[in-house]
């Protein structure tokens, strides 16, 4: 975990083929927060995007490297306080050439608050 207590994994589960669904708990605590934004902490979008990475590298078993990134659209704020369970549905395959692609949709309740599409090189 690149950032310290930021965030625990509560489950991560194969729902099928290539289909993960991860519930994550956000540390509302963390100092990430105090700095983004005082008074109104909002997730930052690195730290989202971070938190994908990682939850691919414990599916895939592989330490990773992005390589690129397409239609990455932030579509809600995430308040760690009001919002600190955000579930994650991740769609990850491997390509011949050893890649690793994922879509991603991630969501608080019935919100969704970010959808991305990753590829990443095993290191």
């Amino acid at each position: 975990m690149l950032l310290k207590d930021f965030y625990t994994i509560i489950s991560l589960e194969n729902i099928a083929d290539s289909k993960y669904k991860a519930v994550i708990l956000v540390n509302e605590k963390h100092e990430v927060f105090k700095g983004h934004f005082p008074g109104n902490p909002i997730m930052p979008g690195v730290c989202m995007m971070q938190i994908i990475k990682e939850l691919t590298e414990q599916i895939t078993g592989s330490a990773l490297f992005m390589q690129s990134l397409s239609n990455v659209k932030f579509m809600a704020l995430i308040n760690p306080f009001n919002t600190p369970e955000l579930l994650l549905d991740l769609d990850v395959t491997a390509t011949e050439d050893n890649l690793i692609k994922v879509k991603n949709v991630s969501y608080f309740g019935e919100t969704v608050a970010l959808k991305l599409s990753s590829v990443y090189r095993k290191v």
